[in-house]
């Protein structure tokens, strides 16, 4: 017998079948349930202690298997992978893309089990279905679709795209071996005017390849197909038939006659297969992930790839427009309406909003927030956790270091004289703006200088030389009427910053300085 020990977390509407499961395999340690009579219940049926959380997180079990409502599987899964155990947990991941990007990380981190429960990746036919594919016997993949259809049951806490099509997500994803590039769905509230009882999710995949899924628990009938059409065969993955027919393949050909399409049709063929219960397997290859040390099938990256279609659907859903996954790839945000040249460089976390358009060369540093109507480049540096707001333009030749802020509408040039019929490429004059500077709304910044470090330039002010670091300038042209700490507080006659209490004074070279001496927030050429 395994020393495997499984605690589920849930015992109601699916739980139940977890529990039993587990316990069948001889594995199941202990249920956990915040209703004390469903938790009770299980615990009689099945000889085991019911345990709180807690008590479940201090205990000796292997993995934990969540089968809590969708929007507590985020914070059960994390507080399970940080007591250093295994997790199982049921369809979807996460709400949030970020949130299971955080739950993989930490998996890959703590090097434990992060499984996905994607019922139907573990289905006989569904895997006879995907060899097929392997060996050819389909040809090329041209399209796919799902329906997954019945009366009930109907939910309030999420609507009919996040109950029913992660399992047709999964596995359509599956066969097509990569994320679609773009997502386009629709939907209609019938029950309830805030959730959808139909939707319909169209994929469109790099390699040509197209699927859509409908489903719906406004229907009159229960239906759970799968087709996929190939330019050699067709199959039909139907799991409301028997067992003997559950999956068929459908070898039509298509002939070309005087150039024109033509069908030759051939009879179904019944594909053989396993007759055994896919949650029962799903369940197994939780224990035996655990007990070789390898990844799921269904893995928290397999998990993410699906949330990430949903989050696309759920989103083209409210806006009605084509969603890109492509951006989902990247580790920056990028808005719809915004163009990133090639041959740029943007660090994790950065958001590029509205209208915004980085030409080629421009290196963008991490956490950086890039406004509206934007535009940066060629051949822009920009460091870390940088604030540009909108209706600002950075030209060749601009350097920000970290933690520059820009404000609304604040305007940078780049050459002294300009006219519109003579090039003066040639002539471009760098600024260079230091670390922590905020220069305000409106403000002019001639080109050729530098700005010291944390220093503050007024709104509307015009700089035409540089500016000391910690300087407070206003005015036009602009001039110094002040300190300014590193917190951007304004420094009295005491120079004692009144938010940190850090204390500066003045060097005999008119620089301030921190009391101490130690400040190395400036560079003097």
């Amino acid at each position: 017998m395994s020393k495997i020990k499984i605690s589920v977390i849930g015992c109601g509407y699916w739980g139940k079948n977890l529990v039993r499961n587990f316990s069948e395999l001889g594995v199941l340690h202990s249920v956990c349930d915040s209703n004390a009579e469903l938790a009770q219940k299980a615990s009689q049926d099945y000889g085991v202690p019911s345990l709180t959380l807690e008590k479940v997180l201090k205990s000796d079990v292997s993995g934990v298997v969540i089968a809590a409502p969708a929007a507590q599987h985020y914070e059960l899964a994390k507080k399970v992978l940080m007591a250093d155990k295994h997790v199982f947990v049921e369809k979807p991941l996460a709400l949030e893309v970020e949130d299971a990007k955080k739950l993989c990380k930490l998996a890959e981190d703590r090097g434990k089990v992060l499984m996905v429960g994607h019922l139907l990746q573990y289905h006989p036919a569904f895997l006879e279905l995907k060899k097929l594919i392997q060996e050819g016997i389909l040809g090329r993949l041209q399209y796919l679709y799902s329906n997954r259809l019945n009366l009930g049951k109907f939910r309030n806490e999420e609507n009919i795209l996040w109950s029913f099509a992660p399992h047709d997500i999964s596995m359509i994803l599956g066969l097509a071996g990569d994320l679609p590039e773009s997502v386009y769905a629709t939907g209609a509230c019938h029950l309830n005017s805030n959730i959808q009882d139909v939707t319909t999710t169209h994929l469109s995949f790099k390699n040509g390849v197209h699927a859509h899924i409908f489903v719906s628990w406004l229907h009159p009938f229960k239906e759970q197909k799968l087709v996929v059409v190939g330019d050699r065969g067709m199959a039909v993955f139907d799991d409301g038939l028997p067992w003997d027919k559950k999956l068929q393949l459908y070898p039509h050909q298509i002939n070309w006659v005087s150039g024109l399409p033509q069908a030759s049709k051939a009879e179904a063929v019944c594909i053989s297969i396993d007759t055994s219960e896919p949650l029962r397997l799903e369940c197994q290859h939780f224990i035996d992930c655990i007990d070789h040390n390898r990844k799921s099938r269904t893995d928290g990256e397999e998990g993410l790839k699906v949330l990430q279609v949903l989050d696309a659907a759920q989103r083209s859903l409210h806006s009605k427009k084509n969603v890109s996954l492509n951006q989902e790839m990247l580790p920056y945000f990028l808005h719809e309406t915004s163009i990133v040249d090639e041959g740029c460089s943007i660090g994790e976390g950065t958001k590029i909003w509205h209208f915004t358009h980085i030409l080629k060369g421009t290196q963008i540093g991490e956490n950086c927030v890039i406004g509206q109507n934007v535009m940066i480049g060629p051949d822009v540096i920009v460091g870390n956790r940088c604030k540009i707001q909108n209706n600002v333009s950075l030209y060749k030749g601009i350097v920000l270091e970290d933690g520059v802020f820009c404000g609304p509408s604040s305007v940078f040039t780049n050459v002294h004289t300009p006219r519109a019929e003579i090039e003066r490429k040639n002539e471009f004059r760098e600024t260079y703006v230091e670390r922590g500077v905020t220069i305000g709304a409106n403000a002019t910044l001639v080109c050729g200088n530098r700005l010291g470090a944390y220093s503050l330039i007024g709104a509307g002010a015009v700089v035409t030389k540089d500016v000391k670091p910690h300087a407070v300038m206003v005015g036009n042209p602009a001039k110094q009427i002040g300190w300014v700490s590193h917190a951007g507080e304004k420094l009295g006659e005491d120079l004692v910053c009144p938010r940190e209490g850090r204390r500066y004074q003045v060097s005999p070279e008119g620089y301030l300085v921190e009391a101490n001496g130690n400040d190395t927030s400036f560079r003097k050429e």
